[in-house]
């Protein structure tokens, strides 16, 4: 199964869609099915499926494109993931487990989960351009209190909600974020600050957002339109040095500590910016920015444009490539969040990834909806299994290799 983006880069790797109006209104995956098993399984049946590379890589040669629009990037990556799966199997072990080894060991970690609980954006229905707000249980002691958190401040949330705008502004988004029609995201995080506040949880909660800039960028002017949802007006457009402004105060207001995307996918120099003057307070996460593409990591490396990555399998397309991503984002000292799409599955493989990786942090929602908490699901699953020797990142969610010089962790190591 492989997910697919509401708000997409314009640099991802390329899903194939069938484009045939009357059928599914042209989203149909009939081509890329075929594509699959045909010449996909002509090529890779007989081969060792503990050679995740070599699959990996075989698979890339065949489709010659390096967005991989040949066969489609859902098509390689669906088979990519099975081939790690089998790879599990054979050798006996769990799935995060084969990926730790796949990626040369790193110390496996359950990730602070980054709950999206208000939505906006390409995300919802209402006129708020940014796209995500969530909540960061860093300060929890295992995951599964960490869930317990965001489970409590979702409800709470909603209950804030209620009060303040009525019970039809409780309806959620495709993440399953509440969406109430504001317009403004300082009431979209005055909201969240009530909710942490009244659940109890105000000393161990960060926030998160994703703004996702580009879903409102007005190329014309070069300007950001924060009403791109409305009748444009002159009022709502900034530029790059004005949101800038705005996301020093939010931090500074609302402890906003991880921002994603806050400009343009080709906006390298307001990243830059950004990261020279808030790299030690905040994280700056690229997500289309950097597309999960080992070149344009090396690009952000080496003009500071960013200080974390935002780890999507279907960006890039096969297992490997979004492994060799967060390996070369953990060595220049990023932090790396996995992260869901908006149109998610069911199927909780970024789960394993994100405890085999141990990059710390995971974004796949809301505490709602099946196909986000089959993810949550699973991370409590693999809690579990490892037992006494289970690592929670917590404060460590954006360094999380501190933790072996630490004494919470150095035993388990």
């Amino acid at each position: 199964m492989v997910p697919s983006g509401a708000s997409t880069g314009a640099y991802e790797a390329h899903e194939l869609r069938d484009g045939d109006k009357k059928m599914f209104n042209g989203k149909g995956v009939l081509k890329a099915i075929n594509n699959v098993n045909n010449q996909i399984a002509v090529a890779v049946i007989g081969m060792d499926p503990t050679d995740q590379e070599g699959i990996d890589q075989a698979l890339n040669d065949l489709d010659g494109q390096p967005d991989k629009s040949r066969l489609g990037a859902n098509a390689i990556l669906g088979v990519s993931m099975a081939v790690t799966r089998a790879g599990a199997a054979k050798k006996g072990i769990p799935l995060y487990k084969h990926i730790n080894n796949l990626a040369g060991n790193p110390p496996p970690m359950l990730p602070v989960p980054c709950f999206n609980v208000l939505n906006g954006g390409s995300h919802a229905g209402n006129d708020l351009a940014m796209q995500e707000f969530m909540v960061l249980p860093t300060g929890a002691e295992t995951f599964k209190e960490a869930m317990q958190i965001g489970v409590e401040i979702y409800h709470k949330l909603k209950t804030v909600i209620q009060k303040k705008y009525g019970k039809s502004s409780t309806a959620v988004g495709d993440e399953g974020g509440f969406a109430p029609n504001i317009k403004d995201s300082e009431e979209a995080l005055e909201l969240i600050q009530t909710a942490v506040s009244e659940a109890g949880y105000k000393d161990v909660v960060q926030i998160g957002m994703d703004v996702a800039a580009s879903e409102f960028y007005h190329k014309d002017t070069g300007k950001y339109n924060l009403n791109f949802k409305g009748s444009p007006r002159a009022a709502n457009f900034k530029t790059a040095d004005e949101l800038l402004r705005m996301y020093k105060l939010f931090a500074a207001n609302y402890g906003v500590i991880s921002i994603e995307d806050p400009f343009d996918q080709d906006d390298f120099k307001s990243y830059e910016k950004m990261t020279g003057e808030l790299n030690e307070l905040i994280q700056i996460v690229g997500d289309d920015l950097l597309v999960t593409n080992p070149e344009r990591i090396e690009r952000a490396i080496e003009t500071s444009a960013c200080n974390g990555l935002l780890l999507k399998v279907n960006q890039i397309g096969t297992v490997t490539e979004a492994i060799e991503a967060n390996n070369l984002s953990r060595n220049a000292g990023f932090g790396v969040m996995v992260s869901h799409r908006s149109g998610e599955t069911e199927d909780a493989f970024i789960a394993a990834l994100c405890a085999g990786l141990g990059t710390g942090q995971i974004k796949a929602g809301a505490p709602c909806r099946s196909e986000r908490l089959a993810k949550y699901n699973e991370l409590l699953r693999i809690e579990e299994e490892m037992g006494d020797q289970a690592v929670f990142a917590g404060e460590y969610w954006r360094d999380p290799w501190m933790l072996q010089d630490s004494s919470k962790g150095t035993s388990n190591w």
